[in-house]
């Protein structure tokens, strides 16, 4: 059950970041088409863009995420010695390299971890989380961010912030080269046929329901990601209890007041205790459904 969930969580987040992928093209084709004349000159725009802002958030992502959500950094074991020991075994029984640490002075249990890649990876915690877990409890949660570094999934949602990105940069440039420029050429407009009429609505189609196909693909891939960072926790802790425990805890706590918005989905938990009357709006799992799963393994 366990190695099979981690299997399957694999193969779907691969299949989401495809369909990302391909929504980015699809965008830089339609932004094309309809704003410059050229899908080949918007699809060619899409991937310089995301060249471009992938190399500024891999080169300055941690560093981004811990100051948008007030984080300190601790440099020695001294300051906080049972967050710095718990981070430093876990690293050791995952195999990555020692991530750097961070306190959050929020009352709210919560943790996350960021970075390009487990070389420079990065794992802050409440003070809240430290005050109401146990020993147990705080090597699930502590776990469970050693999976995401472990799993790469730290690039994974850096990536997925670049796409979202991307997405709406080029309907932004897209807009206003509409509206300075005209558009497509004027002798395009007047020679149109039926099949380039359709395929102009298909194209603004494309450029309307991006934003809201970007979002919904980010969060997917937030909430698969989480399924796979629990069952990996547990291979790391060989007990799923305290991640259980861990979780019914922060589920039951009050909203943080310093995280960002921009880096919910980072979070072990939604840190503003959300409810989307949606599954599909939601940046998180249920945490009912993530305890039921662990309780199977």
């Amino acid at each position: 059950m366990l190695y099979q969930q981690i299997r399957n969580n694999k193969i779907k987040t691969f299949g989401v970041m495809f369909f990302f992928m391909l929504l980015v093209t699809c965008v830089g084709a339609a932004v094309g088409y309809i704003f410059m004349g050229s899908t080949r000159g918007g699809i060619l725009l899409a991937v310089i863009l995301g060249l471009v802002y992938m190399f500024v958030m891999m080169g300055q992502s941690t560093a981004v995420v811990m100051q948008m959500n007030n984080a300190q950094p601790i440099t020695d074991a001294s300051q906080a010695p049972e967050l710095w020991h718990t981070v430093e075994d876990m690293a050791l029984v995952g195999q990555v390299p020692m991530p750097a640490v961070y306190i959050i002075h929020d009352s709210s249990p919560n943790a996350f971890a960021t970075g390009p890649d487990p070389e420079h990876a990065a794992v802050a915690a409440t003070t809240g989380l430290l005050d109401r877990l146990n020993r147990e409890e705080l090597e699930g949660v502590i776990a469970h961010e050693i999976s995401h570094i472990k799993n790469y999934d730290i690039r994974l949602q850096t990536t997925a912030v670049v796409l979202t990105a991307v997405v709406s940069a080029l309907i932004n440039m897209g807009m206003n080269s509409f509206i300075w420029g005209g558009g497509r050429r004027r002798d395009d407009r007047e020679e149109s046929n039926p099949l380039d009429i359709v395929m102009l609505i298909l194209a603004l189609l494309a450029v309307v329901l991006a934003p809201l196909a970007a979002t919904l693909t980010q969060l997917a891939l937030s909430r698969n990601r989480e399924y796979l960072a629990d069952a990996s926790a547990v291979v790391l802790t060989r007990n799923p209890y305290g991640l259980i425990s861990a979780l019914e805890k922060i589920s039951n706590s009050q909203p943080m007041r310093a995280a960002n918005v921009g880096s919910a989905s980072l979070y072990i938990a939604d840190p503003f205790k959300q409810r989307s009357w949606s599954q599909l709006f939601a940046t998180h799992p249920s945490v009912a459904d993530r305890i039921a799963r662990l309780e199977k393994m």
